[in-house]
């Protein structure tokens, strides 16, 4: 969503000759004419004009005509009321933005101002997608987040809300990196002012959001620190860290906005948490897209490395474990924190499996209490209330166990769940166990959710309500009896309340004396007559008001039980954020499990030492099958002490090279993440900032090929890579002509080695690469290894130390099912170019006939020069004992199949 200018509404403005209606419709648009009103009209939500004509498609409704303005027809269209939210979504999936007016008052209010009187209709809210709160438009397992971005001279902050949890936070940016920062939070809408909107819409873009613009004075400092007192009742914002200008105008921004989103209802948001740039692994936005951390690159979850390791049972265990996969920390207290909950409840499976167990009976606390406090929720979510504090406690009682040596995470997360520490938490659980029922209403209004025996007077009127139906129903009897109309009914009807029903051939004798002065005539429809009598009309008036009343004692309740949670909400903030630490900590430790994953050892140095290390996305997908994966060491060390600094790893496509670079990459995001890593060891020096260039793109929107693409990315790792980076780069220069691509790979595996010193993993074809390990003194060779069966390759995925004798780019040709005489064609020109490496290309292409190869197959090699090249190719001082053995086997296999 772009900001306001780029979708202007032409509806008609209204004039003096304009309807009541028509007034007050334009008067609530004209407070938000980039958005389409949602003007609720009894059971209906009823568009007009051109949002009618413009959400109808959108929404795959009808469009329709009625009445007239202007001399013209007004289009319309409308949406049940009830189902409003599904349409919501797909206007806010469509790129709209959506005001919601409501009806302020009950029509029999507005009739007692005057027969001609129309209902009072306001605004409530306005609808976009990075404010949502209703359980139907948001993703349960992923944040929904609200970001805004402010300068200040040369710093910029970036502030972000979750409105539907009341989560907010505020950090400090370099300008270069707000791109990767946007990336990482993923929200659903920036804000910004009209003079950053330009520098915005490029980041919101590569993150899916939409973007709005607002005047400059919103983000106004002073006026934002105002704000923010105001907001939270204090006199200063010291107690809640040290805000700069850039980090106060980003905060001013966001809660500016969300009290325009919300009518002007005050924002229920948290006192904001001050990050650090620098706590956190940066990763660009190429580096996530790459490692598909947490979408695959179709689009989706399935694939991702978050979509591998989610063993969580809670939505808000999911959203805490999506976001510490996208911002893992540097800090490696923290980590070890983190991974000391894991530690915890992976050693006692009996302890893990009943945290879990509590754990799945909970509501989502924080969504709950938030719609709650904004007067859009319902008993449901008192019930989310109400199942989250239970759940909380059990797995609480169950997580301490009667050891007491639970680590400080789990010790924390406990205490805000603990009925003994929590009273008040404790208490209203309670209460909403005792009064709610047991099959719950989506609404409030529509009556029933609390339980019998809760409230004395509710009661009360139930009984009044539920005995003046019997007493129907025996007069229906008394009725039928006295008239002798065995068919007469009572029923009900909205506008004429209880009435007697007759047939229209039994209406005869209602309609003579003496049933004529008992029974009063009040309809006469097709097939039936409706009357109504005296002792009906009293009854309907007493069942009224006995139903009325228990509705609204109900609503009295409901408010009350919101008024509580509403009072208690830090508390339930604090539940809610525990119960999602002891999920991941829980799903963590089930995971680890499962995968056979280790505790990282996560310090200070510069070394990535990785034994047996697999990649936990190809793991999960082979073991789906019924496949193993084969495990891979790596040794790097940016002091070049334990290991190399630069690894240059060769082989052949479809070896595995790209599987080998990213599960290097996840292992340092699972491991400063919290999480284990599946290998058999790992010690890892903290990550601050991963690089990773695999795989080949392109990047159309910028008119980037797919070289110009490489070099850009490539540019910006040498750029901003130091000595605490990890970096990842496959098949760098392959993009270009052969020399040139040589010679850029080269330059940049020097630049990365002598300047950057960051660890770094290599991958490439150009053999000539391999020379740099004998030239660079923390350089060092690895390869892919393969073996050749009767011609074909057979793909070991071992890594191994040196370099690969060649790249088999001709066997893989023939593997993915090139024909056979492109394939022989190909062997030959390789022949011919090898025999004249000393030559000049042009030479050699001179020298290659061009037609002889299509008028008939190239002759076969003889046996002896096939063993010959074998041999030759085989370095007898490196062959493992094995190794030649099955040299052996293949040359012996080859004379064979050439004897008749």
């Amino acid at each position: 969503m772009a900001d306001s200018s780029d979708r202007t509404r032409a509806n008609p403005a209204p004039r003096e000759a304009a309807s009541p209606f028509l007034a007050q419709y334009f008067a609530a648009k004209a407070d938000y004419p980039d958005a389409i009103l949602f003007f609720r009209m009894g059971d209906f939500y009823e568009l007009f004009f051109e949002d009618a004509e413009q959400a109808a498609p959108a929404l795959g409704i009808a469009l329709t005509r009625r009445g007239q303005h202007q001399g013209k027809d007004i289009p319309m269209a409308g949406v049940p009321w009830r189902q409003a939210d599904a349409y919501l979504l797909k206007l806010i999936r469509a790129g709209f933005r959506v005001a919601v007016c409501e009806q302020m008052e009950d029509p029999a209010e507005a009739k007692k101002r005057g027969s001609k009187s129309i209902v009072r209709r306001a605004v409530t809210r306005l609808v976009t997608p990075g404010t949502l709160t209703e359980e139907g438009l948001l993703d349960a397992r992923a944040a929904n987040l609200l970001a805004a971005t402010a300068r200040d001279g040369d710093s910029c902050a970036l502030a972000f809300a979750d409105v539907s949890t009341g989560e907010l936070g505020v950090r400090v940016v370099d300008a270069g990196r707000l791109e990767d920062e946007i990336y990482a939070l993923k929200p659903a809408e920036i804000v910004c002012t009209d003079g950053d909107l330009a520098s915005v819409c490029a980041a919101a873009a590569l993150a899916g959001a939409a973007v709005t613009a607002r005047p400059a004075v919103k983000a106004d400092h002073r006026a934002a620190e105002r704000r923010l007192k105001a907001l939270f009742e204090v006199a200063a914002l010291d107690a809640f860290g040290a805000f700069g200008r850039a980090e106060l105008s980003a905060l001013g921004l966001i809660v500016d906005y969300v009290e325009l989103t919300q009518a002007g209802a005050a924002p229920r948001l948290s006192p904001p948490r001050q990050d650090a740039a620098q706590d956190f692994m940066t990763i660009d936005p190429a580096t996530r897209a790459a490692l598909e951390i947490d979408r695959a690159l179709r689009g989706s979850r399935d694939g991702s490395l978050l979509g591998s390791v989610d063993r969580t049972v809670t939505a808000a265990g999911a959203r805490l474990l999506a976001e510490r996969l996208a911002r893992p920390l540097t800090d490696p207290a923290r980590i070890a924190a983190r991974l000391d909950a894991i530690a915890y409840l992976l050693s006692d499976g009996a302890r893990r499996a009943g945290v879990r167990q509590a754990l799945k009976a909970a509501g989502d606390i924080a969504r709950a209490q938030t719609r709650l406090a904004l007067g859009r929720g319902g008993p449901r979510d008192l019930a989310a209330l109400r199942d989250g504090l239970a759940a909380g406690g059990d797995a609480a009682a169950r997580s301490l166990g009667v050891h007491g040596d639970a680590p400080v995470e789990i010790e924390a997360a406990c205490a805000a769940l603990s009925s003994a520490e929590q009273t008040e938490l404790a208490a209203l659980q309670r209460d909403l166990e005792r009064a709610l029922a047991v099959e719950l209403p989506l609404a409030a209004r529509d009556g029933g959710f609390i339980a019998a025996g809760f409230d004395p007077s509710l009661d009360a009127l139930r009984r009044l309500r539920d005995d003046s139906r019997s007493v129907i129903a025996g007069m229906q009897s008394q009725y039928a009896d006295e008239t002798g109309t065995p068919t007469l009914k009572i029923k009900h009807h909205g506008m004429l309340g209880y009435h007697v029903e007759v047939s229209a051939k039994a209406a005869e004798a209602f309609l003579q004396p003496p049933l004529s002065a008992r029974f009063i005539h009040r309809q006469t429809n097709v097939n039936a007559v409706r009357f109504t009598t005296t002792e009906l009309s009293e009854l309907d008036a007493k069942i009224a008001r006995a139903g009325d009343a228990a509705l609204s004692r109900e609503m009295e309740l409901f408010k009350t039980f919101a008024a509580r949670a509403e009072a208690v909400a830090p508390q339930l903030r604090a539940a809610a954020a525990a119960l999602a630490v002891l999920d991941v900590a829980a799903g963590g430790a089930e995971w680890a499990e499962e995968s056979r994953a280790v505790r990282p050892d996560v310090d200070e140095s510069a070394a990535l030492i990785a034994e047996a290390a697999r990649h936990p996305v190809v793991e999960d997908a082979l073991r789906r099958t019924g496949e193993g994966f084969a495990a891979n060491d790596v040794r790097l060390d940016g002091e070049g002490q334990a290991g190399a600094r630069l690894l240059l790893v060769t082989g052949p496509n479809m070896a595995g090279k790209s599987t080998y670079l990213r599960q290097i990459a996840l292992l340092a995001v699972l491991a400063q993440a919290g999480l284990y890593v599946p290998a058999a060891r790992l010690r890892l020096g903290i990550v601050d900032r991963l690089f990773a260039r695999v795989g080949a793109s392109d990047d159309l929107a910028r008119g980037r090929s797919t070289f110009m693409t490489e070099m850009v990315e490539t540019a910006a790792i040498l750029h901003q890579a130091g000595p605490r980076s990890l970096v990842v780069l496959d098949e760098i220069g392959r993009g270009t002509a052969t020399f040139d691509g040589l010679a850029i790979a080269w330059a940049t595996a020097e630049h990365l080695h002598d300047a950057n010193r960051a660890r770094t993993v290599f991958a490439t074809h150009y053999h000539e690469l391999t020379n740099l390990a004998g030239r660079l003194p923390a350089c060092a060779n690895a390869h892919l290894k393969v073996r050749e069966w009767k011609g074909d390759l057979v793909f070991l995925h071992e890594v191994a130390p040196g370099a690969a004798d060649r790249s088999y780019g001709i066997q893989v040709a023939k593997l993915a099912g090139a024909p056979k005489s492109v394939v022989d064609r190909a062997r030959a020109v390789l022949a011919r170019l090898e025999a004249t490496r000393g030559a000049r290309l042009a030479d050699a292409a001179e020298a290659m006939p061009l037609f002889d190869h299509a008028a008939s197959a190239p002759p076969e090699r003889g046996v002896a020069d096939a063993l010959a090249e074998r041999l030759e190719a085989a370095d007898a001082d490196t062959l493992s004992p094995r190794e030649a053995l099955d040299l052996i086997y293949a040359l012996k296999a080859m004379l064979k199949e050439e004897k008749p």
